[in-house]
C-alpha cells in the first residue's frame, strides 16, 4: 500500500497534469480557423419557443 501512496499515485498526478497541459496547449498547432472560440448566433425573438406555464409550475417544488 505504501508502494501505491509514494510512488503510483504521485505519478499519476502528474501524468493527469502533463496530459491536461498537452491537450490545451495543442491549440498552437491548430489551423487558425480551428483554434478561434466557436461563433455565437445572435438570438432571434421570433425563434425563441417559451416553456408552456403548467411546466414551469410543476418544475417548482412545493414547500
Amino acid at each position: 500500500m505504501t508502494f501505491l501512496r509514494q510512488y503510483i499515485a504521485p505519478l499519476m498526478i502528474v501524468l493527469v497534469f502533463a496530459f491536461a497541459l498537452l491537450a490545451v496547449s495543442i491549440r498552437i498547432f491548430l489551423p487558425n480557423d480551428l483554434a478561434a472560440p466557436a461563433p455565437i448566433e445572435e438570438i432571434n425573438a421570433a425563434s425563441v419557443q417559451l416553456p408552456a406555464s403548467d411546466a414551469v409550475e410543476s418544475s417548482i417544488p412545493n414547500e
